[in-house]
């Protein structure tokens, strides 16, 4: 009967442990569970932000890119404006240094009025003078060309006039000729009485009106 009471009294021992060890296993699993699902959590929290930090970064970047591609647009733009305005002086120097250039020239081609005698048509000494003076300049500029124009005072017909007129032209383009340029590039007409210097009616202004004029031609561009 006592041996009896011993086995029972071990075999509840042995169903107490077992119960025990049963308890500690659920509850550790239970606590494994809840970790399990706690870092899944977190994980799950954590992902918008990560998200949204990616989102953020992103768009800076693109903000950046914008804001970088202005800024070489504007350079660009900035220096073609500089360009243009190098561009612009540059021609506007260039357009008047040849203007310069080309009145510098035309007034070293000038030749003065050249006057003659009554009824006459050859050259005087001061005429000739004044020829000798001028035609260095067209030999250095051999593309400007020269229209002799012969004058008359009002006294005579207007055909005499024409004539005499012509032939005063044609003495003076001569002469220039014998000095070295080229005939073909000398020219001559006869305006006869039309057109006078001086439009008075007495021999100061008829000897101001008895002149060969010399009219510049330059180059075609």
């Amino acid at each position: 009967m006592r041996r009896n009471w011993v086995w029972v009294g071990l075999i509840a021992l042995v169903l107490c442990l077992s119960v025990t060890f049963l308890t500690g296993c659920a509850k550790k699993a239970t606590l494994k569970e809840e970790a399990v699902v706690t870092q899944e959590q977190k994980a799950v929290s954590q992902a918008p932000a990560v998200a949204d930090d990616a989102a953020a970064r992103e768009k800076a970047l693109q903000e950046q890119a914008l804001t970088d591609q202005a800024a070489r647009e504007a350079a660009e733009r900035a220096a073609r404006e500089e360009a243009d305005r190098v561009a612009r002086e540059t021609a506007d120097k260039a357009k008047k240094e040849a203007g310069a250039m080309a009145a510098a020239i035309l007034k070293e081609l000038q030749i003065a009025d050249i006057n003659f005698d009554f009824d006459k048509y050859n050259l005087k000494p001061e005429a000739q003078e004044i020829l000798k003076k001028g035609a260095p300049a067209y030999l250095k500029y051999r593309d400007y060309k020269l229209v002799v124009e012969g004058h008359c005072d009002e006294q005579g017909t207007s055909e005499y006039n024409l004539a005499l007129g012509e032939k005063r032209a044609t003495e003076a383009a001569k002469y220039l000729a014998d000095l070295g340029i080229e005939k073909a590039r000398i020219k001559t007409i006869s305006y006869g009485k039309e057109m006078p210097l001086d439009k008075g009616h007495d021999e100061a202004a008829w000897a101001k009106n008895r002149r060969a004029h010399f009219v510049i031609f330059p180059p075609v561009q």
